[in-house]
C-alpha cells in the first residue's frame, strides 16, 4: 500500500467525518493536513511498539583524538551498538578490530576517568551526554561521553535506533509494502479519537489494530529474531 492508497482508504473508512474534496490542483487544504498528521502518529505508534529490522541504521565515523565527546547522528534516538575499530590497515576497516563499548551514566565515566584531559587511551565506555552545544547555541543533535578520553582517531561504527522517513513523504515505505493492515488501521484510531468518533466503530477499529499489531509483533519481536537451526521449527501441539 503506498501513500496514495492509504490515504484514499482512510477517506472511505472515514467519509462521515473527512468529506471528498478535489486535489487535481496540487492544493493542500486542511482536511489532507489532517490524514498526513494522523499517519505520522500511527507510525510513531507502531515504531515504538513493534521493533523491526527496518528501524536499524548503520553509520561509521571517528572519534577524534582528545575529543571526549562523539555526536550523534541527527536522525539518531537509541543506541543498538557502538564500536570502535582499531588496528586498521590503511583506510581498509575490513583489517581491523571491532571493540564493542559498554553503555554506562556519564556520573560512571566521570568518576573512572576524573581527568579527562590525562585519562586517554582506547575507548571502553560510552554515555548519553545531552544536546550539543556551540557557543550559546544548543542543538537538538545528541552526544556520546567516551571513556577513556581516546588517545587517537579511532574509526567507530554505530547501529542505532531511528525513526525511518514518514509514508507521507516518501509515497512508499516498508511498512505500508508489508503490513499495511497495522498502518491503516493504526491511522483511522488515530482519526476517530481526535474527531471523538462513535464508540462502537471505535472499539472496532482499536480491536483491528490490535489484532494487526500481533501480528507485526510475530513477525519483528518474534520470527526476525530466531531461525530453525537455532531454535527449532515450530510445531503445534497435537490433541
Amino acid at each position: 500500500m503506498n501513500y496514495q492508497e492509504l490515504f484514499d482508504a482512510v477517506q472511505s473508512y472515514s467519509e462521515n467525518i473527512f468529506p471528498a474534496f478535489d486535489l487535481s490542483d496540487g492544493s493542500q487544504d486542511t482536511t489532507t493536513e489532517q490524514i498526513n498528521r494522523f499517519i505520522r502518529q500511527a507510525e510513531q505508534r507502531i515504531y515504538n511498539t513493534v521493533q523491526f529490522p527496518s528501524l536499524r541504521k548503520n553509520m561509521k565515523g571517528i572519534m577524534s583524538v582528545n575529543n571526549k565527546y562523539l555526536s550523534a547522528p541527527n536522525d539518531f534516538l537509541a543506541v543498538y551498538s557502538l564500536a570502535v575499530i582499531t588496528s586498521v590497515i590503511g583506510n581498509d576497516l575490513n583489517t581491523g578490530t571491532y571493540e564493542y563499548l559498554l553503555n554506562k551514566d556519564v556520573n560512571y565515566i566521570r568518576q573512572a576517568y576524573p581527568r579527562p584531559n590525562d585519562d586517554k587511551g582506547v575507548p571502553k565506555y560510552y554515555a548519553l551526554f545531552g544536546p550539543t552545544v556551540n557557543g550559546s547555541t544548543i542543538t537538538t543533535e545528541l552526544t556520546f561521553l567516551l571513556g577513556p578520553t581516546p588517545d587517537f582517531n579511532y574509526n567507530v561504527e554505530l547501529h542505532y535506533y531511528y525513526y525511518p522517513e514518514s509514508i507521507v513523504t516518501a509515497g512508499t515505505t516498508w511498512l505500508g509494502d508489508n503490513f499495511d493492515t497495522v498502518l491503516l488501521y493504526g491511522t483511522l484510531v488515530e482519526a476517530y479519537t481526535y474527531m471523538k468518533g462513535e464508540t462502537d466503530v471505535m472499539a472496532f477499529y482499536e480491536t483491528k489494530y490490535k489484532e494487526a499489531l500481533a501480528l507485526a509483533k510475530r513477525l519483528g519481536d518474534g520470527m526476525e529474531r530466531q531461525d530453525a537451526y537455532r531454535s527449532g521449527q515450530y510445531r503445534q501441539p497435537v490433541t
